[in-house]
């Protein structure tokens, strides 16, 4: 039996989110310059989505460009603002074919023209795709979404359009980027590091984490099942108590 089947025949988490971490790092080892590692860690998105849609997986989020990443260096900024022209021709003739739907969360205010138009377009021409979401994070933040949501909030109740004892969860949820997504189930971070880093903070609330010391540009479609198995043999509680055997 082949080793997607065995994955395919226990429960999958719907919604999973990968933190891309250690393209620089990766591209350093082999002695080539950091936007080498980005642009192999770009393409293996495309490689990760692909498996993900055809195992069954509802939405992969996946952690492009953060609000903190304008810290780095300008050729390294300049670099990744490029990123989605990329995978406008990585992914031209197979988006044509596929049943993935594609969504970007993130600011749009500070992102030129051309990419703002780009991510327009694609959600627009694949808004209406039965499979998989690919949630592209790009000059996102958690916090700044979580502040976003509560000025609209807040905005809505001044106006009389919504009462403050109305708001629940639900609420908070439907203002968030991610809005009509499920919550994440679970989350993988490459390269070592074991932090969130500012990522779908709401969201994660009782995701399974899974951190691996593999760099984001080598992890590999058996890598990401090896991953897939980790999760499907943890017992999530959710708070409550673990199931007796």
């Amino acid at each position: 039996m082949r080793r997607r089947d065995k994955i395919m025949q226990k429960p999958l988490p719907r919604h999973v989110a990968i933190i891309l971490d250690g393209n620089g790092r990766w591209a350093k080892r082999r002695k080539k310059p950091r936007t080498y590692g980005h642009k192999r860690g770009a393409l293996n998105v495309k490689t990760i989505a692909f498996e993900a849609h055809e195992l069954g997986v509802e939405v992969l989020s996946v952690y492009a460009f953060s609000t903190e990443n304008w810290k780095r260096p300008k050729a390294e900024i300049d670099y990744l603002m490029a990123l989605p022209d990329l995978f406008k021709e990585e992914y031209k003739d197979e988006v044509k074919h596929d049943h993935i739907r594609v969504v970007f969360s993130g600011r749009r205010d500070r992102i030129r023209k051309e990419n703002r138009e780009y991510m327009q377009e694609i959600e627009e021409k694949t808004k209406d795709r039965d499979g998989m979401v690919l949630n592209v994070c790009f000059d996102y933040g958690s916090r700044y979404e979580l502040t976003q949501a509560a000025k609209r909030i807040a905005e809505k109740v001044g106006e009389g359009e919504l009462s403050a004892s109305d708001i629940d969860e639900d609420t908070i949820d439907a203002h968030l980027y991610t809005a009509g997504l499920p919550p994440v189930d679970f989350l993988i971070r490459t390269s070592g590091e074991q932090r969130l880093s500012n990522f779908l903070l709401w969201q994660n609330s009782y995701a399974e984490f899974y951190f691996t010391k593999t760099h984001w540009p080598a992890f590999s479609i058996r890598r990401f099942h090896k991953a897939l198995r980790r999760y499907q043999n943890r017992d999530r509680k959710f708070g409550g108590l673990k199931k007796k055997g």
